[in-house]
């Protein structure tokens, strides 16, 4: 089934301009407003940043996706993308050239993450979908995206220890994650 925006948000959303430091995405047709990431979640997604080579990749933060048939624009922490496949302007990237997306897990993006994100980004077929959770202190990697609408999803799943070395074979590197920060005296989450 595909996402409909019945209500009209989706154009409500192009006009609508949050308060500076607030963060707003369309995930389904909803506005999620949220505050500006922590330190420790900055400093990973800088971390990721650093290792993929910038020569041959586009490495953008924060930039809004255009799933195709969603009442959604996400905005990941971090997306890759082949340099010679990045358009020349635009707010809206169309997901169909994305390689890999990255979210970095929030004291309050658990579900957002871990499920809507996860089918929305199947959805949009992007290919892989990198989940970095410091509360669990671990990396849950998505690939081979299936599926359509709400029914959407990854059929392979990695998941890796912070300190182990993850391999992003689509990205030709292998990830070190022993840099990675955790949040301290999080309560922990029942994700994978």
């Amino acid at each position: 089934m595909t996402a409909v925006d019945e209500r009209g948000m989706t154009r409500f959303f192009e006009e609508f301009e949050p308060p500076e430091g607030v963060r707003v995405e369309l995930l389904r047709g909803e506005i999620v407003m949220m505050a500006g990431p922590d330190l420790v979640h900055n400093m990973i997604v800088e971390d990721v940043l650093d290792q993929i080579p910038r020569k041959q990749w586009a490495r953008l933060q924060t930039q809004d996706v255009d799933i195709v048939d969603e009442a959604s624009e996400p905005v990941p922490d971090l997306v890759v993308l082949k340099r010679d496949a990045t358009p020349e302007a635009g707010r809206l990237l169309p997901s169909e050239l994305i390689t890999l997306v990255v979210e970095v897990v929030s004291k309050t993006s658990v579900v957002r993450d871990y499920l809507v994100k996860r089918s929305i980004y199947a959805a949009g077929k992007v290919p892989a979908y990198l989940i970095i959770d410091p509360i669990m202190e671990h990396c849950v990697l998505l690939t081979m995206p299936v599926g359509e609408g709400d029914a959407a999803d990854y059929k392979a799943q990695m998941k890796l220890d912070f300190g182990d070395r993850l391999p992003l074979d689509m990205l030709g590197i292998g990830l070190d994650t022993s840099e990675f920060g955790a949040f301290p005296g999080v309560r922990p989450h029942r994700f994978p």
